[in-house]
């Protein structure tokens, strides 16, 4: 297709892309108005927030595949057609149920969006720079729009109800559904994994109870249920990758994992993910918990994690065109690792400077990653096969986020119970306890807390640090698959096939 119309089709698919990862931060902030508003209990509350997320995540596989087979665009249609109603539905809700099965319907719509307008943008720039450059472009407003939804939703909340925040998404739905046929491409090919009905159970129950259980850890008490969960999960991923080895035509083709370079980006993507998610966590409830910031203020201060990895992804391309993509993924991830370490100053009058860097570093450093590992999964397969590659990346990029909530979550914990010598089990429950004390020891109940908080923040931080510079090492450590000229860039050694 000719360049300019390739660069309008290629708007068409960032624009409902930034503003569907604005609609899925932007609950956190109406979170608590719509629980208070439809009686929400606080089970209800985390399938709210959850059942999206994991719908995404178990369904991201299958519709990767369907797109192959039936076309990308149409799936693409399809689903946002699905997602603007269904966003309508969630906006009007009248009772928790109804919020939370319209939450996991927005979660199988969703599920066919990332898949396909990152399959769509490997056939509509067939040239490698171009390519290298629309990725970055796509990975920017995913990010840019992870960071804008809670400072959206807090401006929205202050003259709308919580509604208001998923009716974000409908006008871009509306703009792909009328630009869409004109401006972008079909796609189909008869060579894509079928939809074999096992395969598709086997991969959603395996998904969905391995994000449960990890999403679980951190809320339950007891966790036999989450730990049940988890292994089940394991016992019937591992009949998943069995069968998909087996079959001639995969729904999830594992045999591109013998392609190291795409093996490792894979591996990156996962702890990079647990890596920022982590640190993401912690971070938001420092700036809430420890210095006092209200939730809309703190969603402000903590937009340069997200902006950060927008700016580092934009600079992707042109960091490819002067060095080897792995240099500029580990260098990205060595800078990673230094902002990480920033945290482990945190403290004092400095805190929040510290926080500020740290964070934007970390994040910036991650760009590279995002932006040209994407490309290089995608762009490793040939044309047929770029919906399957898209959703091992978006599996990867969810299994990492909720892996960092549960094991950095649980980690920081750990080591404020310890600091507090089990007389409290968070920071949350110090404040409310220290309610209900005198003055002065509340006061004293609250600093100890917020050290101790501040203690697991440092770990984090650590553990961040040796997440980052593995991942660096991992990278330099991967077979020569790239040159220092621009040919380079994502999508070179599937171009040249």
């Amino acid at each position: 297709m000719r360049v300019n119309r390739a660069w309008l089709g290629l708007v068409v698919l960032a624009l409902p892309t930034l503003l569907v990862a604005i609609d899925a931060t932007a609950l956190l902030l109406a979170l608590p108005r719509l629980s208070a508003d439809l009686g929400a209990t606080n089970v209800q509350q985390l399938w709210i927030s959850d059942s999206y997320g994991f719908m995404v995540a178990g369904l991201v596989i299958t519709m990767g595949t369907l797109g192959d087979r039936i076309g990308r665009r149409r799936l693409l249609m399809i689903g946002g057609a699905a997602f603007a109603v269904l966003s309508v539905v969630a906006a009007f809700a009248v009772s928790p149920l109804m919020l939370i099965v319209a939450r996991a319907l927005l979660g199988v719509a969703g599920a066919t969006l990332a898949p396909s307008t990152l399959a769509l943008i490997t056939n509509m720039f067939r040239d490698e720079r171009q390519r290298g450059k629309a990725i970055a472009i796509w990975a920017t407003c995913q990010f840019t729009g992870g960071a804008l939804g809670p400072v959206l939703a807090g401006l929205l909340l202050q003259h709308f109800w919580w509604g208001s925040v998923f009716l974000v998404a409908v006008p871009a739905m509306a703009l792909l559904l009328l630009a869409g046929p004109v401006l972008l491409p079909e796609f189909r090919s008869d060579q894509a994994g079928r939809l074999d009905p096992a395969s598709v159970g086997l991969s959603i129950v395996a998904v969905l109870s391995m994000v449960y259980g990890i999403k679980q850890l951190t809320v339950e008490s007891v966790p036999v249920v989450p730990a049940a969960a988890l292994v089940a999960g394991a016992a019937i991923g591992f009949l998943f990758v069995r069968r998909q080895l087996r079959l001639e035509t995969p729904l999830l083709d594992l045999r591109l994992l013998r392609n190291r370079p795409f093996a490792a980006v894979l591996i990156a993507l996962v702890f990079a993910g647990i890596a920022m998610a982590g640190t993401g966590l912690l971070v938001t409830q420092y700036l809430q918990s420890v210095l006092g910031y209200s939730p809309v203020a703190s969603a402000v201060l903590f937009a340069p994690m997200g902006l950060g990895v927008a700016i580092g992804t934009m600079a992707a391309p042109a960091l490819a065109r002067r060095m080897k993509q792995t240099t500029a993924i580990a260098g990205g991830l060595a800078g990673s690792a230094l902002g990480s370490l920033l945290l482990v100053g945190v403290d004092g009058a400095s805190a929040l400077p510290l926080v500020m860097i740290g964070i934007t570093v970390l994040a910036l450093g991650t760009g590279p990653l995002f932006a040209l590992g994407t490309g290089l999964v995608v762009g490793s397969v040939p044309p047929e096969r770029a919906g399957s590659a898209a959703s091992m990346s978006e599996t990867g990029n969810y299994l990492g986020g909720s892996l960092g909530f549960a094991l950095l979550g649980v980690l920081a914990a750990v080591v404020y119970r310890s600091r507090m010598d089990g007389t409290s089990d968070s920071l949350a429950g110090a404040v409310d306890a220290g309610r209900h004390l005198p003055a002065e020891q509340g006061a004293v109940l609250l600093h100890t807390a917020r050290e101790a908080f501040t203690a697991g923040l440092h770990v984090t931080g650590v553990v961040a640090a040796v997440i980052f510079a593995g991942l660096a090492v991992l990278i330099l450590s991967m077979r020569p698959a790239t040159r220092t000229t621009p040919a380079a860039l994502p999508g070179y050694e599937a171009s040249r096939s």
